[in-house]
């Protein structure tokens, strides 16, 4: 098989939640401990960092990547979802794992995932470890696809385990509760293993302290324990500076990544790194300035309030939950603007009316349904959208609903794009 080839085989064959939702997900390990057996089990030849959360823990992944990178470790990074290539879910030091290695890891054990069947992520899972160990990693940064417990990653023991936050997102899977959520991300928590969690939440942090506890877990709340303040007095499009406060130790820091939803991220990161330096040695000279600034540059990271065009400002995010979406109408009320535009689109296994009664009733919409199964129709959209006073038009595509917007906006007009990682996949 060529690359195209392979893909095709990967996205067809096997079950993948990312286009077809539920019927792709799987509940237990029984896969992933098979193909870790019969590749040889890579994870344990290397060092690993864990990251799960509702939200942030791309974000916080790509950060930690950044920052070990700068330090000079050979890092890998492993998340989900990609958004233009396939590659992006498996990088070395930035670098997407080669076309070669994906075809020749698929065919090596083509006859082994035809008899086990794994899901998509589950063989992704197994490709992205058997390439940090042919790289000969120092450390990788792992984040989870979803929920923790009996996510495909929870194989690994890492130095360090990181729960950005709590929400409720794949409530069909993970629970309807706050804390029966957290009971799943909290499933992540090792014995000994140090672990930060990025918000305190009345729902989950007794759950997380009592994991932690009962697992002779070193805790953290970074909240707590990290003030990061963003510079309104310096607002460069696409990227913020902050000042942050841990304990003695004041940082003026450059982040690459405008969203100010970032500002949580960056005390995760920033308690994270403090952790490692005082938990091992290896860490102790661990500086985080260059690897924050950095972090696009080094990572690759797409996609988080990604300003896209100026003439109008147009912006992008992949906030894909009431939560996400909450953070980006704060910071759309927070800029200045004629008109705004929205090109809207979400998929039907998540909390849609939750999204939409947070949108604002004074914009122009665009909906849209991404190319995937799991994409909601744009007519379906539209017609709830009209309950909660939201008006606009379906478009059959994203690039016609984004061309759309583009050509009715004027140059002072925002146009915004999002409400699925899928939209702004389409876009980018």
């Amino acid at each position: 098989m060529n690359y195209k080839e392979t893909l095709d085989y990967m996205f067809s064959q096997l079950p993948m939640f990312q286009r077809i939702g539920a019927a792709a997900y799987k509940a237990d390990l029984t896969n992933t401990l098979a193909l870790d057996d019969l590749t040889g089990h890579p994870h344990r030849k290397f060092k690993t960092i864990h990251v799960a959360g509702t939200n942030g823990k791309g974000s916080v992944s790509h950060m930690l990547a950044s920052i070990l990178q700068e330090n000079g470790f050979r890092t890998g990074l492993f998340t989900s979802p990609h958004l233009g290539d396939f590659r992006e879910r498996i990088k070395i030091n930035g670098r997407p794992v080669p076309e070669e290695f994906v075809v020749r890891f698929t065919e090596q054990y083509l006859p082994d995932f035809n008899r086990i069947k794994p899901s998509f992520f589950e063989m992704t899972f197994a490709m992205a470890m058997s390439w940090f160990d042919a790289g000969e990693v120092d450390i990788a940064v792992v984040e989870t696809g979803m929920g923790g417990r009996l996510d495909s990653s929870n194989i690994i023991t890492p130095m360090l385990s990181v729960i950005t936050n709590i929400g409720y997102d794949h409530t069909q899977f993970l629970g309807s509760t706050i804390e029966a959520i957290a009971t799943e991300k909290a499933g992540i928590i090792k014995t000994e293993v140090p672990v930060v969690i990025g918000e305190t939440d009345p729902g989950s942090s007794e759950i997380f302290r009592t994991t932690a506890f009962s697992r002779q877990a070193p805790i953290v709340f970074a909240d707590q324990e990290v003030n990061v303040i963003k510079d309104a007095r310096y607002t460069p499009e696409g990227e913020m500076q902050v000042t942050a406060i841990h304990g003695l130790d004041k940082y003026r820091l450059v982040c690459p990544l405008g969203g100010n939803y970032q500002v949580k991220n960056l005390a995760t990161v920033i308690a994270a790194a403090h952790l490692l330096k005082t938990t091992y040695a290896l860490f102790d000279g661990l500086s985080i300035y260059e690897g924050i600034r950095k972090t696009i540059k080094n990572t690759g990271l797409m996609g988080r309030w990604q300003i896209l065009q100026k003439d109008p400002l147009t912006i992008c995010d992949i906030g894909h939950n009431a939560e996400g979406i909450s953070e980006v109408i704060k910071q759309l009320n927070s800029l200045e603007f004629n008109r705004l535009h929205i090109v809207f689109g979400v998929v039907n296994d998540k909390d849609v009316k939750g999204m939409l009664a947070l949108l604002p009733m004074n914009a122009s919409y665009y909906f849209c349904k991404a190319d995937i199964p799991r994409g909601l129709d744009a007519s379906v959209l539209k017609e709830m959208a009209a309950a909660f006073e939201l008006n606009g038009d379906a478009y059959a595509s994203v690039k016609e609903a984004k061309d759309a917007a583009l050509i009715a906006a004027s140059a002072s007009d925002l146009v915004f794009i999002g409400g699925s990682a899928f939209v702004v996949a389409e876009v980018l």
